[in-house]
C-alpha cells in the first residue's frame, strides 16, 4: 500500500487488511508524508511494516520502490482509500491459483454510494485507458487500485514505471504483460474506494499526469502507427487551440498544461525509445495482435 498524506483514511484501509481472512504481509511505503502518517502507521494493532522514503515519489514510485521487499509469488497493490472486504485477497489468490496464465487479477471497486467504479481497464480506440464497469472475467488491464500480480511476472515485464509518478502506471504494466503472454483477469472481490482521496481528479496536476503518461505508454508499448497517430494528434490539437471555438472549460485543453506535457514527452523520448526496445525483445505476441484483440472499434 502507498501512502502520502493519507490520515484521514489510512486507518480504514488498515483496518480492512487486518480482517481479510487469508495470511498476508502488511508493507506501507510512505511517501515522505508531514500529516502524521507516521503515527498512525506505528500505532495500529496491525504493526504494518513501513517503508518511509524521502520524498513523495508517487504511487508508481512508491509500488517500484517496494518491489525489491516483496519475496512473495504474489503481490497485492492497493490504494491507502480503499478498504476491501474480508475476502478480497482470498478471492484474488484462489483466482491467479486456477489461472496459471493469467499474471494478475482486478478487483471491483466501488464507490462510497455504492456505483461501481471500475472492473479492470479497457482500451480506447484512441488509446486511453479507461475503467471498465460492467462484470468481466477478463479485462485488458487491471486499474491498480486494487490487484493481486504474480510478483515474478511483474518483474520479467519490466517492473513499474516509476518515473509516470502516477496515473497509467497499470495500464502500461497490464500492456507490458499482455504483451509477454499474460493474461489479466476480473474478478467480483470488492473493494470500496473514495477516489481521489490523495490526487483530485479533474485538477491541472490530473490532467497533466494523465495525458503525459497515455502518450508514453502508447510510446512504450502500441504499434508504431497508433503511437505517432496520437502524439500526432495531440500536438494538431494544441496547436489548433488559439484559433478553436467552443474550446472545453477544462484543465488538459490549457495551451500551458499541454505545451508542458508535449515538452515533458519530447524530453523522455530516448528513453521512452529504449524501453519501448526492451519491452519488444520480452515480447512473446505482437503489438499489433493486441491492440487490435483490446483496442475499442
Amino acid at each position: 500500500m502507498v501512502t502520502w498524506r493519507g490520515a484521514p483514511h489510512l486507518v480504514a484501509c488498515l483496518d480492512a487488511l487486518a480482517a481479510q481472512d487469508r495470511p498476508h504481509r502488511t508493507l506501507v511505503v510512505d511517501n515522505a508524508s508531514d500529516d502524521g502518517t507516521a503515527g498512525l502507521l506505528a500505532a495500529h494493532p496491525s504493526k504494518p511494516e513501513v517503508l518511509r522514503l524521502p520524498r513523495n515519489t508517487g504511487y508508481a514510485g512508491g509500488i517500484e520502490a517496494a518491489l525489491p521487499q516483496v519475496s512473495t509469488p504474489f503481490v497485492a497493490w492497493l490504494n491507502d482509500d480503499a478498504a476491501p472486504s474480508p475476502g478480497w485477497l482470498a478471492a484474488l489468490e484462489d483466482a491467479l491459483d486456477e489461472a496459471p496464465d493469467a499474471a494478475a487479477v482486478s478487483s471491483t471497486l466501488t464507490l462510497p454510494d455504492g456505483t461501481t467504479q471500475s472492473t479492470g481497464v479497457r482500451l480506447t480506440a484512441d488509446g486511453h485507458g479507461a475503467d471498465h464497469t460492467e462484470p468481466a472475467a477478463e479485462v485488458f488491464g487491471f486499474c491498480g487500485g486494487a490487484v493481486l500480480l504474480r510478483t515474478a511476472a511483474l518483474r520479467a515485464s519490466g517492473g513499474v514505471p516509476s518515473s509516470f509518478f502516477c496515473y497509467y502506471e497499470d495500464t502500461d504494466t497490464a500492456w507490458r504483460l499482455r504483451l509477454a503472454g499474460w493474461r489479466v483477469l476480473g474478478s467480483a472481490a470488492t473493494v470500496r474506494h473514495l477516489h481521489g482521496a490523495s490526487t483530485r481528479p479533474g485538477s491541472a496536476r490530473f490532467h497533466r499526469w494523465n495525458e503525459r503518461n497515455r502518450l508514453l505508454t502508447l510510446l512504450r508499448c502500441a504499434p508504431a502507427a497508433v503511437a505517432l497517430r496520437e502524439l500526432a494528434r495531440f500536438t494538431a490539437i494544441t496547436a489548433l487551440l488559439p484559433v478553436k471555438r467552443d474550446v472545453p472549460d477544462a484543465a488538459n485543453f490549457r495551451m500551458g498544461l499541454r505545451l508542458r506535457v508535449l515538452g515533458e514527452v519530447v524530453l523522455r523520448l530516448p528513453g521512452t525509445i529504449g524501453a519501448r526496445r526492451r519491452i519488444g525483445t520480452r515480447a512473446t505476441i505482437g503489438r499489433g495482435a493486441v491492440w487490435r484483440r483490446w483496442a475499442a472499434g
